[in-house]
This record gives C-alpha cells, sequence and structure tokens, in this order.
C-alpha cells in the first residue's frame, strides 16, 4: 500500500449568505490558494473529485457547473460524490493506490442559504417509507437526542457545555461563522425547534467551499513541506430502516474505532463533523476519547459548509498539526440521519 499525505488545504469563510456569488465564485478561490501552497497547476494533478450536492441547485448534474472553476481542457480524469468531500478523499486515495494518479484534488462546497436545509436532507432519507413523511433533518436528530437522555446517556449540561467548548474554540478560527457564546440562562430558556434542540444544538446554515490536495510520499519529499501522512481511513454505513436501528448508540462508529486501532496510538485531539451538540459527548463516549481536546476549529456547530464539512474536520486536523506540537489527530465525518454513515481518519506528522 502507498503512502498518501495531504500536501495542501484550504477553506473559504464560511458566511450566512452568499447572495449572489454562485458555486464557481465559491470554488475559484479556495482551489487557486492549494495550487499556491503547492506550487502545482492544475497539469500536475492526476485526479480531481469533488463533493456536493445537486438538491441544493435544484437541478441534476448541477455538480457540473463548479467544474468552471477549475481547468479541464486538456480533459482532466474527474469524478464526483453526491455526498460530503470527505468521500471524494477516500475515492481519491482508492484513485492513487490502485496506480491511476500521484496526486488529486479534492473539493466541496454548497450553498444553502437559498432553500431550506432541514427539509433538502430528507430527500436523503429511504425514498419508499421515510422521505415521503418527510421528517426534517432536526426533529430526526432531536428524536436520537431524546432517546439518549431518556436512557441517562445525556443531560442538557453536557449539550451546553460541549456548544460553549467548540463556540470558544471557534475566536481562533479566522473562518468561523459563529463565535457567540449564549449565556447559560439564555440557553437553557431557548424556545425548542425540536425537543430537546433549540437554535443553539444545531449547526448555523453556511455557505463556502473547501479544497484540498494530496499525494504519494514521492510528491511530498518533492513540496519539502511538513509531511501529514493519512495513516489510516475507513468508513462504514448503517441500515436507512430507522425501526432497525438502536439509536442510542452506533456500530458503525464503535467498529471504524476498532479499525484504526485507536488504542495503538496517543490521540492528541480529535475533529468531529458533529452538526447538533449532543454529538460531541455522545462520539467521545462512543470513541473512549477521554478528555482530548475535541474541535479545536470550532467545529461544525461554529460553521457547517453542507458537503463540505466533513473534509473540513480533516483539513483542519492537517493544519492543527502543521502548525502545532501535536503528533496524532482523529478525524470524522458523517452523512444521513442520526450519524448513519461515518468515517473516521488517522492523521500522523511525520518527522525526518
Amino acid at each position: 500500500m502507498k503512502d498518501i499525505y495531504i500536501l495542501a488545504y484550504a477553506q473559504n469563510p464560511i458566511v450566512a449568505d452568499a447572495k449572489a456569488a454562485n458555486e464557481v465564485e465559491l470554488i475559484m478561490p479556495v482551489v487557486h490558494q492549494v495550487f499556491k501552497q503547492t506550487g502545482f497547476t492544475q497539469n500536475d494533478i492526476g485526479f480531481t473529485c469533488s463533493g456536493s450536492c445537486d438538491y441544493l441547485q435544484g437541478a441534476a448534474f448541477a455538480f457540473v457547473e463548479g467544474l468552471s472553476a477549475i481547468q479541464t481542457n486538456p480533459p482532466i480524469k474527474e469524478s464526483h460524490v453526491e455526498m460530503d468531500a470527505a468521500w471524494a478523499l477516500y475515492e481519491s486515495i482508492l484513485k492513487i493506490q490502485m496506480g491511476d494518479a500521484e496526486t488529486a484534488l479534492i473539493y466541496g462546497f454548497g450553498k444553502s442559504s437559498p432553500g431550506d436545509l432541514p427539509f433538502v436532507s430528507t430527500l436523503q432519507t429511504d425514498p419508499y417509507y421515510m422521505s415521503p413523511l418527510w421528517p426534517d433533518k432536526t426533529s430526526l436528530a432531536a428524536l436520537q437526542a431524546q432517546l439518549l437522555m431518556n436512557n441517562g446517556l445525556l443531560t442538557k449540561k453536557d449539550m451546553y457545555e460541549a456548544l460553549t467548548q467548540s463556540i470558544s474554540n471557534a475566536k481562533n478560527n479566522p473562518n468561523a461563522l459563529v463565535t457567540a457564546m449564549p449565556s447559560e440562562d439564555d440557553y437553557l430558556s431557548a424556545d425548542y425547534l425540536s425537543s430537546p434542540l433549540s437554535t443553539y444544538d444545531c449547526a448555523p446554515i453556511s455557505d463556502g467551499a473547501s479544497a484540498m490536495i494530496i499525494g504519494t510520499e514521492e510528491a511530498a519529499a518533492k513540496l519539502g513541506l511538513q509531511k501529514i501522512k493519512i495513516s489510516s481511513v475507513h468508513h462504514s454505513i448503517e441500515t436507512s430502516n430507522f425501526g432497525a436501528r438502536d439509536l442510542s448508540t452506533s456500530e458503525s462508529i464503535i467498529g471504524l474505532g476498532k479499525k484504526i486501532n485507536l488504542k495503538s496510538f496517543n490521540l492528541d485531539f480529535a475533529e468531529l463533523h458533529t452538526q447538533f451538540s449532543y454529538e460531541i459527548p455522545f462520539i467521545r463516549g462512543l470513541l473512549d476519547l477521554g478528555n482530548i481536546d475535541i474541535n479545536l476549529s470550532g467545529g461544525p456547530l461554529a460553521g457547517n459548509v453542507m458537503m463540505a464539512a466533513g473534509l473540513d474536520s480533516i483539513g483542519k486536523s492537517f493544519e492543527l498539526l502543521k502548525n502545532s506540537d501535536f503528533h496524532n489527530g482523529l478525524a470524522h465525518a458523517s452523512s444521513g440521519p442520526c450519524l448513519q454513515q461515518n468515517m473516521l481518519v488517522h492523521l500522523e506528522k511525520i518527522n525526518d
């Protein structure tokens, strides 16, 4: 198996409403940034893969418009996933492992402000039994949070502490959207969107884009940059049938922790794709993360670009390792309602 490294990462400042800016205008700056960080051009990229959601734009194959942000002539090797760009990263890793490329450009983008994101997300549920009922994303998450509370696995205090820590961390992230922290009284007295979740417990509607370049050890050596290795990456999905899932746990997350062998290295921090406050203590317990720092970037509660936030968890982990004394980071990405599909990535700083 080839060793694969993250070579560059860039994220737009997350905004609540990108207004007239279209998807191409969101993507182009971050692509230019990762090219500048590496000195690459599109000619140096062996494979390009994007993650986005056509439902946000309301047109089939709308992701093709995003390709206008990069050079596609002469023709390039390109693909797309109708998922968070973390899965575009996974496809790119496979492409490099198969020998079809030495480098890959990954980008994810989403402009959620024009629509109703909680209901748009309903289209990710089972098309025969679930989506015709139109359960919104927040209500489904509230079902899981309430079950955890009923089982004594979660309290409102846990949720508030997770929220305040995320927002406090977000003040060190220049791209964060939310940095204002509610008082405990404001939090506890806030109206519920769907009990037990209030607006504070939910990631904000966000517009933006992110990009990343990965490559083989040979590509990383040529750049002479700090080497951040993707030491392990796995993903797993659970059934779309809610009646067949125990929402008080997550077999996929627990199983992924075992696959990447979390106990075999000293973890310095974790960046989790947690779109609701209850998910932070929930995943912390499932992976037995103890007291390590979680979401030092602020995480999705400080800014949550649909189809890029999972890639951002990986990208922010890369930045933390590159710019600090940390050596081992864990990144998490999710897709679907109630943490249905999950990915864990172990990133490691390599000192030559």
